[in-house]
């Protein structure tokens, strides 16, 4: 057993007061002090816990109780005791402590909720980071919203100040920042620069013209001896004592170094400013403080001493752009300028109130990942993405938040085929959509994120109609930890002990079902796919062919590998599944549409044969009959006897007129002249007809054949049992046509023929 308690030290109204916390997993530890530098290095409380876990709590004394919420609840039997149930939420928890009887906010509760991803702080600042990275590159585009400079308003809503401040911290807080700075440091650019400088005169080693006039011309001089070679001369009598002389020294005040200072700074002043804002808003002040001693540790180096003000940035100075360390510094300054000015209202999600919802925020970092990918395998540049960002009221803002519909279109073009792209962001299917809708055909579902393919030439409504669209869909799942939480690996598992952990609350593979219900509910649907940050990726493919599937794929926030070459590798495989346009998905989506485009349903509850083995492709709708003429019983008995039917070719009369019911026709169904109702069925051989020429017809014993060629059948010698014995009227066939026309052969489908079913 883990001893999961920790007692908490407060002081409210100024009286010492010990929180009691003890963790109800006896199993893992749940309960963490960390050290003060660490917490205030991460901004974080120096108690913390661990979501999904849960707590009992109590006060040492009953005067006081913590506000209930969502994740406080008191004891029945007393208030100043109690259990806390963080669930997902994660960051820091500011719980107000109240008076037991006048319920007076007293005090206060800090306890950092960490994640159980162990990484989770590094993923946290690199995901942030990448996002601040993609939506500056979108802002330094020809075609981005940037069209003037934006004042940051540090009187605005804190929210949106602290929106900001997430932006900037994530691109100065990274280590590529640390270690740019640490290579100018260490080796700094320099330049020499002439000093002037006043020297005794006997200790001037090189005379110059500069020297010379000095000599002439200064005061304070002293006079030469008798015996000195050039009194002797009468050039000149005396000399000053000290002149002034230019030498040169070292120096670090170049113009690269002072805009490394000048953006050190900026960002200080950034960070000041937040400090002073008349808000209630601690986290803020309280990160941007930490951030700012930060950056006066760098600025109080000896070497920033030397160099003096900014006067113009450099910015076509080919160290800045070139050089280690001055590059990244450079870099980073042109996107703190613009992430400073950035706003994202769905940051509201990820960091609000002292909140790290590393889960949201890595759907929202997966959403420019695939973005990435997207573009780069279709190899198209989306019309539609200078939509990411738009001016807005209190700046550019970031369009992307979670149950707001966010499409990116193109068109993906090569030598065989173009196809129409859209890849979206928490696209909403409707549910209850009647065919041939799009749509989800029970619930409304919304996957994190939907690939949409469909050909050029048509929009999606069409495609959807004709069944020619097809959608993959991808969803964040940040919590799973390994794929034995989504495809079980062990295929003869326990169903039983599984069932006993629902029972318990403990559903591991409720994503599973969730990646199937998007492929069975949502109409055109050919793989769902979970993204996930671990290390082993899967793709179970339903069939033969890449699509339909489902599967998971580890996509990490890291540098050195995130995985994302994999998801690439099934992209890929899927544009060269819809270049195969001999595909089993094509063939499939064409029997969709072929079967459900007509709405009328077949109704057909009479004996037929079982459609297994030789009989597997005997469905009513897709047999033929073909019905046809007998002239006399000497042709019957020549069709009985050689297995054979004989119809007329050409254009004459009764000439039977070649079509897919005809030449695909499984059974033939005899009749004579006046002859209404027969049950004369024989079975035909799947090879399709033959040609038979008139001297072969009468190798055969035909009785007088009048034609030069004949088209003739194969028949079967045995007929299924339950055709044995029944008759069909075929005047009540809509084809069926009265008088001289009763000779002319047609096909019907199986399904029409027993309709008129008599005996």
């Amino acid at each position: 057993m883990i001893a999961n308690k920790q007692i908490i030290p407060l002081k409210v109204n100024g009286v010492p007061l010990d929180f009691i916390l003890f963790g109800e997993n006896e199993s893992a530890q749940t309960t963490f002090r960390i050290p003060e530098i660490e917490a205030q290095e991460f901004g974080e409380a120096e108690y913390q816990i661990i979501e999904g876990n849960y707590y009992e709590y109590e006060l040492t004394s009953e005067k006081y109780c913590l506000e209930t919420s969502e994740i406080v609840t008191h004891s029945r039997r007393n208030k100043w005791t109690g259990r806390l149930s963080p669930n997902i939420y994660v960051g820091t928890l500011a719980i107000n402590i109240l008076g037991a009887t006048d319920n007076l906010k007293c005090g206060e509760l800090r306890l950092e909720v960490r994640s159980k991803k162990t990484s989770y702080r590094r993923d946290y600042r690199s995901m942030l980071s990448d996002i601040t990275e993609k939506c500056t590159e979108l802002l330094l585009q020809p075609n981005s919203p940037v069209s003037q400079y934006f004042e940051v308003d540090f009187e605005a809503n804190a929210k949106t100040v602290y929106q900001r401040f997430a932006f900037a911290k994530s691109v100065i807080e990274t280590e590529e920042f640390s270690e740019a700075l640490h290579k100018i440091l260490s080796s700094p650019v320099t330049k020499w620069k002439e000093i002037e400088h006043e020297r005794d005169i006997r200790a001037v080693r090189k005379i110059n013209s500069s020297a010379v006039r000095q000599i002439a011309q200064r005061t304070n001089r002293i006079a030469l001896s008798e015996n000195h070679p050039l009194r002797k001369r009468n050039i000149i009598h005396s000399i000053p004592s000290r002149v002034r002389v230019n030498y040169k020294k070292e120096t670090v005040d170049t113009p690269e170094n002072r805009f490394i200072k000048f953006a050190l700074v900026s960002f200080q002043a950034f960070c000041n400013d937040i400090i002073e804002v008349d808000k209630d808003y601690e986290r803020l002040k309280f990160e941007a403080l930490s951030l700012s001693d930060k950056l006066d540790q760098y600025l109080s180096h000896s070497i920033f001493r030397e160099i003096s003000a900014l006067s113009i940035i450099p910015l076509n100075s080919p160290i800045l752009q070139r050089k280690e360390g001055y590059r990244e510094i450079l870099r980073v300054w042109l996107m703190f300028d613009l992430a400073s000015k950035l706003i994202w209202h769905g940051g509201e999600d990820i960091y609000r109130a002292g909140k790290r919802d590393v889960a949201t925020l890595y759907e929202y970092w997966l959403f420019f990942k695939l973005l990435d990918v997207v573009k780069e395998v279709f190899m198209i540049e989306p019309k539609s993405i200078e939509e990411l960002i738009s001016k807005t009221n209190d700046g550019l803002g970031l369009q992307l938040k979670q149950g707001k519909f966010l499409p990116v279109d193109g068109v993906f073009e090569n030598q065989t085929r173009r196809l129409n792209i859209q890849f979206s962001y928490n696209r909403t299917f409707s549910g209850g959509s009647k065919y041939p809708s799009g749509g989800s055909w029970t619930r409304d579902l919304r996957p994190d994120y939907t690939l949409t393919i469909w050909p050029h030439g048509i929009d999606q409504h069409e495609a959807e109609k004709e069944e020619l669209i097809v959608h993959v869909h991808f969803d964040a799942k940040y919590r799973v930890d390994s794929l034995k939480d989504f495809l079980n690996e062990d295929s003869k598992s326990d169903l039983n002990s599984e069932k006993e952990e629902q029972n318990k609350g403990v559903y591991k593979r409720a994503d599973l079902l969730k990646m199937h219900a998007y492929r069975d509910a949502i109409r055109r649907t050919a793989g769902a796919y979970v993204l996930y940050p671990g290390s082993k990726s899967e793709n179970v493919i339903g069939f033969h062919e890449i699509l339909p599937g489902l599967g998971a794929f580890a996509i990490s926030p890291s540098q050195q590998s995130d995985g994302i070459l994999e998801l690439k590798i099934f992209l890929s495989e899927v544009v060269q599944h819809f270049l195969n346009r001999a595909s089993q998905r094509e063939r499939m989506s064409f029997k969709t549409f072929e079967t459900h485009r007509d709405s009328n349903i077949n109704e057909i509850r009479e004996p037929l044969p079982e459609v297994y083995g030789a009989n597997r492709s005997l469905l009513p709708d897709d047999t033929f009959v073909l019905i046809a003429y007998c002239k006399n019983d000497n042709h019957l008995e020549w069709i009985v006897r050689n297995d054979l039917y004989n119809a007329r070719t050409g254009s004459t009369r009764g000439s039977l007129r070649l079509n897919p019911k005809v030449s695909g026709a499984a059974y033939l169904l005899l009749h004579g002249e006046g002859e209404l109702q027969s049950g004369r069925l024989f079975k035909l051989k799947n090879d399709g007809p033959r040609i038979f020429s008139k001297d072969e017809m009468i190798a055969k014993a035909y009785p007088e054949p009048s034609q030069n060629f004949y088209l003739v059948f194969d028949i079967e010698n045995k007929i299924e049992i339950e055709f044995e014995n029944v008759k069909w009227d075929i005047s009540h066939l809509e084809e069926y046509k009265k008088g001289r026309g009763s000779v002319l052969p047609f096909a019907v489908s199986l399904s029409e023929l027993m309709k008129v079913k008599i005996s």
